[in-house]
């Protein structure tokens, strides 16, 4: 069999079929990719360890944090205690609530697809009200603004100013004060590359 007809078995076995969970295996959130095609996943009493994705998933089906699987539990397992066996979404988490197979402790939780489909009604109504309260604000507040850590921000100050303008109207006077003017510059040219 090519790549390419595994892949379209795997996808369309995936998104077509409603599978419910055997008494041994469990539907657990995932928290984050471990490497290595490793997951960890807690059940819905709290309980977390780590998960494997099985071959036939890999560079197939694609999860993120937040997504719910069926997982087949290993016995033998330390660290890895657990095997994807379905990767669910949407429709499969609906149909399983209406079962009621859905565990307890993931009632509340509602999946990232679930969210983008909020009614437009209620954004609309809740863009309206951020707009009303932040009007007065939002021009003349700067702390919602991204600070970029990796360059080095140089910091003027009038004081500076201040004296390059009095130096100007001084040069008539050419006393001794070269090396107090190669001096300033000195500290101008650190403080800038600081």
């Amino acid at each position: 069999m090519s790549k390419a007809t595994k892949r379209k078995h795997v996808v369309k076995e995936v998104l077509e079929d409603c599978v419910t969970p055997t008494e041994d295996q469990h539907i657990m959130r995932v928290l984050g990719s471990n490497g290595n095609n490793l997951h960890e996943a807690v059940t819905g009493s709290g309980e977390r360890f780590l998960v494997s994705m099985p071959t036939k998933f890999r560079k197939n089906i694609w999860i993120k944090r937040g997504d719910f699987v069926i997982v087949d539990p290993i016995k033998e397992g330390g660290k890895v205690k657990g095997e994807i066996n379905f990767i669910l979404y949407r429709d499969h988490i609906q149909y399983l609530r209406k079962l009621g197979v859905w565990p307890e402790g993931f009632q509340e939780d509602r999946t990232s697809s679930e969210r983008n489909e909020e009614a437009p009604k209620e954004r609309s109504e809740r863009k309206t009200e951020e707009e009303e309260e932040g009007d007065s604000d939002s021009e003349d507040d700067d702390s919602d603004l991204f600070v970029n850590t990796n360059r080095a921000t140089v910091l003027y100050s009038e004081s500076e100013e201040e004296t390059d303008e009095d130096e100007e109207g001084n040069n008539d006077d050419d006393g001794g004060d070269d090396e107090e003017e190669e001096e300033d510059d000195d500290e101008r040219r650190a403080l800038k590359t600081a």
